[in-house]
């Protein structure tokens, strides 16, 4: 049996031929990038159309070639195809409203519960305390929080016509310039939307909302890894990404896979670092007082396994949970959790500059 070496691979994939173009996708410059470490391989394929017409069928091709020859990895090899990007009009790439951002930052979580969405919400005012100027995108399609967060469930974004072209005016809140998908559907509203669906409105509420200067844009992703995170990846400059995680083993497992999609060669993204939530909990009673709930330190635990910076612990304080759900934010009225989210946010600053 070969062993799995990069020129042997591309030995084997020199007998895999593009239809239209007669060549191997080795000596045609289709084969992009190869890894092979014994355990794993992963080879990138790139196709220079738009939508290529045989690029899923050489993808299938390459990956039952690969299987067939080294069936102890089957399991462990990954194709992936890369095709050119859609020609833009000029007009096109022109009218994309990110231009005078500073800073884009993802705020992240390997699974949904763990306050993903709160802990955006204040870091987004803290930053404003911080004298930043900031926006926030709550680009979690299919389950906008951040309108409730604001309590703003009700605002209906204007619209701005600009040289022939429509714009979308952010709605202002606290001094942030908040979107959301939640500001176009009702609260009851499932958004039964495919992935395309989906990343189209995306895009739309990137390009095509006023943010004007600012100093920092921070994105409220979905949780998990999936479509709506390569759209963003592939549609702005992300310059940082930050986890959250709580305490607890299964939670801290979950970011394992999100800091190695943004680890991930194709993405290439830095890892600013792991903010642990929930890491315990203070009765306003009982202010001295922690107990831990679900554990003790695993988000830091993991974070210096992996190498990534921790950023810091926020507790479970009544204040969160009743801001959350009165749309005021408890940076604004506990000065206590001002401190906690000050701290990650400094950090998170320091790292950006």
């Amino acid at each position: 049996m070969m062993e799995a070496t990069k020129e042997r691979i591309e030995e084997l994939l020199r007998g895999v031929i593009h239809p239209e173009s007669g060549a191997n996708i080795v000596d045609g410059g289709f084969v992009d990038n190869i890894t092979a470490d014994g355990s794993r391989i992963t080879v990138s394929l790139r196709f220079k159309k738009t939508r290529d017409p045989f690029a899923a069928k050489l993808k299938n091709q390459t990956q039952s070639l690969l299987e067939e020859h080294y069936p102890e990895l089957k399991g462990s090899i990954t194709v992936f195809v890369k095709e050119a990007a859609p020609a833009r009009p000029v007009e096109e790439v022109r009218r994309t409203t990110t231009g005078d951002i500073s800073h884009i930052v993802a705020v992240a979580s390997g699974k949904g519960g763990v306050g993903k969405s709160t802990v955006a919400a204040n870091l987004a005012l803290t930053l404003r305390n911080m004298g930043y100027s900031v926006g926030l995108l709550d680009a979690d399609i299919y389950g906008p929080s951040q309108p409730k967060m604001f309590g703003c469930e009700g605002a209906v974004p204007e619209a701005e016509r600009i040289d022939g072209y429509d714009y979308i005016v952010p709605i202002e809140v606290k001094g942030i310039k908040l979107m959301s998908i939640g500001f176009f559907i009702r609260p009851t509203d499932a958004l039964l939307w495919r992935g395309a669906m989906a990343t189209n409105a995306l895009k739309q509420l990137i390009h095509q909302t006023l943010w004007g200067k600012l100093d920092f844009l921070l994105i409220d992703l979905p949780p998990g890894t999936g479509d709506v995170h390569l759209s963003i990846i592939s549609e702005l400059k992300v310059n940082g990404a930050v986890i959250v995680s709580t305490p607890q083993q299964v939670a801290v497992a979950d970011v394992v896979r999100g800091v190695e999609m943004f680890r991930h060669e194709n993405v290439n993204i830095p890892v600013l670092g792991i903010i642990e939530n929930m890491s315990w909990f203070t009765p306003a009673e009982l202010p001295d007082h922690r107990y831990y709930i679900f554990g003790h330190g695993g988000a830091a635990a993991y974070a210096r396994q992996c190498d990534a910076p921790f950023l810091g612990e926020i507790p479970i304080v009544q204040s969160i949970m009743e801001g959350g759900e009165s749309g005021v934010p408890a940076v604004e009225s506990d000065g206590a959790v001002n401190d906690f989210y000050r701290h990650v946010a400094e950090k998170i600053v320091d790292k950006l500059q």
